[in-house]
């Protein structure tokens, strides 16, 4: 068992890093947050020592850099942990961080695992079955895409190359025989500002189940593992509101495989679609913390993984969700009524009684109020870029690929 240990969590605007703090303060850890933020969920958290306004990574990135060495030294930090994408200016400093451990690899794995078009270039080049997948620059491009595609008779996914909660996805239509026809027909205008430094991706759309993953992983090894599905989300591609542990050996498997070809260490969440015939098609990556957080209870011993992974290696363990918890956010969970999906009525409500919320705890419930402060300064912030407020919670952190 590690010894207590002072810890610092990033992007504490995230239910992860809430999650993962009372993980740490429920092992006997001493755990700080620093964000960029005003408001954010762990700010009021009673697992939470202190938390600390630092600098946007992304606006002011060596100011952060400056601000979480400081802190590290002044809070006598063992651990810190990136959990949103924070994580790849973080990686970028890592020289200015050797004070303590550091969850990141560096930043030229990342930016590969991100991309979503050099993602799957990547695991294509490993040998695994992949989405066809094509890279788009400009207009031409998008265009030629599309009409090799409708000559083909195939149905594409696009979506950016960089960008995080299936934000501007744009999905076939799921409508009758005469509207796919007619939606076949119908070229898509491009989206405004595609370039080679804001580049999309084509992706053949594969029918099937959604899995997702998350797993850590020491030098190769997996060492925590969770999967899960996508039942309910926010929109029709958006992100799961809804987690509930799958057994599911060949996702595991998979990421092994994955993880020990590349030698990964850190955290690593995958999304995949489960076709009709069973094979798994990994359709993106997010290096970082992912909701599979949410299905860990204390007695499954997280933070051990993350702490002292080798230990885990050498005895070959790896640590699942043992409980059978079923977590939610409630709030869009909610919203997910109005259209329930596979399914129907009746098992959106039976999913919503039987999970648990990950902002409201018993023992710490001042971050459920929370959430609507940071939610009503997400709505000012969208209005005063112009922006969604999807994009709006992660303005201020997200990294596009830039230097």
């Amino acid at each position: 068992m590690t010894i207590d240990q002072n810890i610092l969590i990033t992007g504490g605007r995230a239910p992860v890093a809430l999650e993962l703090a009372r993980l740490f303060k429920a092992a006997g850890h001493r755990v700080f947050v620093a964000e960029s933020a005003e408001y954010h969920l762990c700010r009021v958290s009673s697992a939470v020592e202190a938390s600390f306004l630092v600098p946007s990574p992304r606006h002011q990135p060596q100011a952060y850099i400056q601000r979480l060495a400081g802190l590290t030294e002044e809070l006598n930090i063992s651990c810190l942990i990136p959990t949103c994408e924070e994580i790849f200016y973080i990686a970028a400093g890592l020289e200015h961080l050797s004070g303590c451990r550091v969850l990141a690899p560096c930043r030229e794995i990342l930016a590969g695992l991100h991309h979503k078009g050099e993602f799957i270039a990547w695991v294509r080049s490993l040998g695994f079955a992949v989405p066809e997948t094509t890279l788009i620059s400009s207009a031409a491009e998008w265009y030629r895409t599309q009409e090799i595609a409708a000559a083909d008779g195939k149905q594409q996914v696009y979506k950016p190359a960089f960008s995080r909660f299936a934000s501007k996805v744009i999905l076939p239509g799921s409508g009758d025989a005469a509207e796919s026809r007619s939606q076949k027909q119908r070229q898509i205008p491009p989206p405004s500002g595609i370039s080679a430094a804001a580049p999309w991706v084509a992706q053949q759309y594969i029918k099937g189940k959604a899995v997702c993953t998350y797993s850590i992983v020491h030098e190769g090894s997996v060492v925590a593992h969770a999967a899960y599905d996508s039942r309910y989300r926010t929109g029709r591609s958006g992100a799961s509101v809804y987690f509930e542990h799958l057994d599911h050996p060949a996702a595991q498997e998979w990421v092994q495989r994955f993880a020990g070809a590349i030698g990964f260490s850190g955290q690593l969440g995958f999304d995949f679609i489960e076709s009709e015939d069973g094979i798994l098609y990994p359709i993106e990556c997010n290096p970082r913390a992912t909701s599979g957080i949410h299905l860990f209870t204390p007695e499954d011993g997280l933070t051990e993984a993350l702490l002292n992974p080798g230990m885990l290696v050498q005895t070959g363990e790896v640590l699942i969700p043992r409980s059978g918890r079923r977590a939610m956010l409630t709030l869009p969970m909610l919203g997910c009524g109005l259209k329930p999906g596979r399914g129907g009525w009746s098992n959106w409500r039976r999913a919503l009684c039987g999970a648990e919320d990950v902002i409201c705890r018993k023992g710490d419930q001042r971050p459920f109020r929370e959430q609507f402060r940071v939610v009503y300064a997400a709505q000012m912030s969208a209005w005063r870029h112009r922006i969604s407020i999807t994009e709006a919670l992660t303005e201020d952190i997200e990294w596009n690929g830039e230097g």
